[in-house]
């Protein structure tokens, strides 16, 4: 039971933390070059949302503990399906609402990315036996 409320803390909290980076102004980041070349932005969206889709995967793993593997992957998937629609939603706000920050299609495909390694991970981990 405690897992259950330690796992939505958890998945919670990264949304937040997750929402107040996606929504910085553009001048709260350094303007390093070395970063562009490494794609260093990318890489971040990529962890930030496979983290973001592991956590939520991991809570609903534990709240629907008594479902088949099945039923599990397609929960999953919704959850993967669903932190990438959050992600093309905050290129828009972004876009629109933020000062010196921008739509990036290179952020949706890295979201993405980062969605579909947070469900491979958490099928692989949660598949019942």
């Amino acid at each position: 039971m405690i897992k259950k409320y330690l796992s939505l803390i958890a998945a919670t909290g990264w949304l937040i933390i997750s929402t107040i980076l996606l929504t910085l102004p553009g001048t709260s980041f350094p303007e390093e070059n070395w970063l562009d070349k490494i794609w260093f932005d990318k890489w971040v969206h990529v962890g930030m949302f496979s983290v973001m889709t592991v956590l939520w995967c991991w809570y609903w793993y534990l709240l629907k503990k008594n479902v088949t593997s099945e039923k599990l992957k397609k929960i999953f998937i919704t959850i993967g399906i669903t932190w990438l629609c959050y992600g093309i939603a905050m290129e828009f706000v972004q876009r629109y609402c933020i000062p010196d920050r921008s739509f990036d299609m290179g952020d949706i495909i890295a979201d993405g990315i980062g969605c579909l390694l947070g469900v491979l991970f958490s099928t692989r981990r949660y598949k019942k036996n």
